[in-house]
């Protein structure tokens, strides 16, 4: 586990940014990523317990309640993935997305890189902030993308 001691401000306020897995709100996450965010509508429960389970997760807490999350896939070597960030709508506009976003780029286990990655729809912004830019070669990249189906909730 490693617990950051970077952000005095934000420690002073109550919260925290961890990678300790065991302090995650489960349902909390679910319920955003699940619900609310337009990238993992229909994530199924099963789905993002095994995500979290095989990724490295940041959690931003305040008093011990989830205020923020996010996921990077990598093997520590070469390459990271971050995805699945937010910080929930009654914590926003105050930092917290770049204390996040500053605190995996910062992070031990994942110093000397080769490349970083991530997509998004409107964050634009913040990731450049923190050097990100545009694929460089976006013909090299391809993707299989098969979207989860959204159940409404009336049907079940």
């Amino acid at each position: 586990m490693y617990v950051f001691m970077n952000a005095d401000t934000f420690l002073k306020k109550g919260y925290l940014i961890s990678t300790d897995k065991s302090l995650l709100d489960f349902n909390s996450i679910y319920q955003y990523l699940s619900e609310e965010s337009y990238w993992a509508k229909g994530l199924p429960a099963e789905r993002l317990a095994m995500a979290i389970e095989n990724s490295m997760c940041f959690g931003i807490f305040k008093e011990n309640r989830q205020a923020g999350f996010a996921r990077v896939v990598t093997d520590k070597a070469t390459f990271a993935y971050i995805c699945d960030v937010f910080v929930l709508p009654g914590y926003r506009g105050i930092g917290l997305s770049k204390w996040l976003i500053q605190s995996i780029t910062e992070h031990p286990e994942l110093q000397g890189l080769r490349r970083w990655s991530l997509a998004t729809a409107d964050a634009h912004g913040l990731y450049s902030q923190f050097g990100f830019t545009q694929l460089s070669r976006p013909e090299n990249w391809m993707e299989k993308f098969k979207p989860y189906q959204v159940i409404n909730k009336e049907e079940q």
